[in-house]
């Protein structure tokens, strides 16, 4: 009996034992504590691992030392024995992308052209581009080796009048209104975006106001977003119906505010209020141009514009229509000058504005006259009423960009005149055979 509770005391003590051991943590490896410095050191030393680190830096420097004096053991180049030629090696007889493009309103205009040497190559967004006179524009910046970005929304635009830049990839077309904010990466902006026609700018006198306030003020924010230099080209008509000839910038103008005209002369105005307060606010770099009367290629058939008009009627047999007594007076540039004298505002160091503008003077029955000498002699002339607002006299003061841009127009109306009208004779002959006409 003692025996038993010896034994059952026992397994009561194992019992109690069992439970401690199981909560004992088990530990199958003991941890190692982190090495000391010496032990790091000692081991670095060990096997001599020291000398083959220092044999490897050593084996690097020298590649490195050595290699650049490789590259001149090649074998030289081959000389020409005549005195002061090149020699031609296999990259240069690789296609060059840096052809000349003199006329670049010729319709075919080649890659980008080295004019400046170490010139840095701009991005630049043109608005309007598709149209008259900002295909010109993109025409000659693509040919100085620039970058283009087209935004045109095809109101009064053509993409014929850039189709010859499709597939170079320094040009760029986006169909968009201006209305609408845009968001790009460029170093300028040439903001041309505006029908600029009597007959365009009065189809939508809303849309037209708004194009020029709406449309510039969106430009001027990406201007300011992007620290992008910023060119507004203006229009002569800002001095409405001048009482001081010729007109110099300083001249206020006289503009009826509520007249038929008003959306496109007063919009203009509220353009460059708007380009100077952002210029004065805001810290951005602006320029202004104001354009008296431009023609050339590419000019809308039935535009309303005096050269125009008559340049059609005459190719297509009609009387040309002269308005009122045919005595108010225009000044009438090719685009060509326009362009040249827009590109050396933007890169000048000059606000502005300036007016750009041939000051030769034509009354209408001169210009008549003109395109009858150049046509066809045997063309009639038909009056017919004014326009309402029509200015009398209109010619631009150069002065100021004749000293601080170095620009004055080149061509003359007589020498310019036979260029538009070979443009205008292609399209209305293909349009006659697009009808059916013989």
């Amino acid at each position: 009996m003692k025996q038993l509770h010896k034994q059952s005391s026992v397994n009561h003590r194992r019992d109690e034992e069992i439970p401690s051991i199981q909560t004992s943590p088990y530990s199958p490896k003991a941890l190692k504590h982190p090495r000391s410095l010496p032990r790091s050191i000692n081991y670095l030393f060990k096997e001599q691992r020291l000398l083959f680190i220092l044999v490897g830096i050593l084996i690097g420097s020298t590649f490195f030392i050595i290699q650049p004096s490789l590259s001149h053991l090649g074998p030289p180049e081959p000389r020409s024995s005549i005195p002061g030629s090149f020699s031609v090696t296999k990259r240069e007889e690789m296609p060059n992308p840096y052809q000349d493009s003199k006329n670049y309103g010729a319709g075919k205009v080649a890659g980008r052209v080295p004019v400046e040497i170490g010139r840095r190559r701009l991005r630049i967004v043109v608005t309007g581009g598709a149209g008259f006179v900002g295909s010109h524009l993109v025409d000659k910046l693509i040919a100085r080796g620039d970058d283009v970005i087209v935004i045109d929304n095809f109101f009064t635009g053509r993409k014929e009048n850039v189709m010859h830049h499709f597939g170079n990839p320094r040009f760029e077309l986006i169909r968009h209104d201006v209305v609408e904010p845009i968001l790009l990466e460029v170093d300028q902006i040439y903001h041309l975006a505006c029908p600029a026609s009597p007959v365009h700018y009065k189809y939508n006198p809303v849309k037209t106001i708004k194009t020029n306030v709406m449309g510039t003020l969106n430009m001027l924010g990406l201007a300011k977003r992007i620290g992008a230099r910023f060119l507004l080209t203006s229009t002569s008509e800002v001095y409405g119906d001048p009482l001081e000839h010729p007109q110099k910038e300083t001249y206020w103008g006289n503009v009826n505010p509520i007249g038929v005209r008003s959306c496109y002369d007063e919009g203009k105005r509220t353009a460059e209020t708007l380009t100077m307060d952002y210029h004065r606010g805001a810290g951005v770099e602006v320029r202004i141009a104001r354009i008296f009367n431009t023609y050339g290629p590419r000019m809308c058939l039935d535009d309303g514009r005096v050269v125009s008009n008559f340049v059609a009627q005459a190719i297509r047999k009609k009387p040309l229509t002269v308005y009122g007594d045919g005595k108010q007076t225009r000044s009438f540039q090719y685009v060509s000058d326009l362009v040249d004298g827009l590109v050396a505002l933007m890169e000048g160091e000059h606000v502005g504005p300036f007016n750009l503008g041939n000051p030769g003077e034509f009354t209408m029955l001169e210009l008549a006259e003109v395109v009858r000498e150049t046509i066809d002699s045997s063309a009639t002339i038909e009056f017919r009423p004014n326009t309402a607002d029509d200015p009398h006299k209109r010619k631009p003061d150069i002065s100021k960009a004749k000293e601080l841009l170095n620009w004055e127009p080149k061509i003359s109306l007589r020498k310019g005149l036979p260029l538009m009208v070979t443009d205008f004779q292609n399209r209305i002959l293909n349009e006659d055979e697009g009808k059916g006409h013989k």
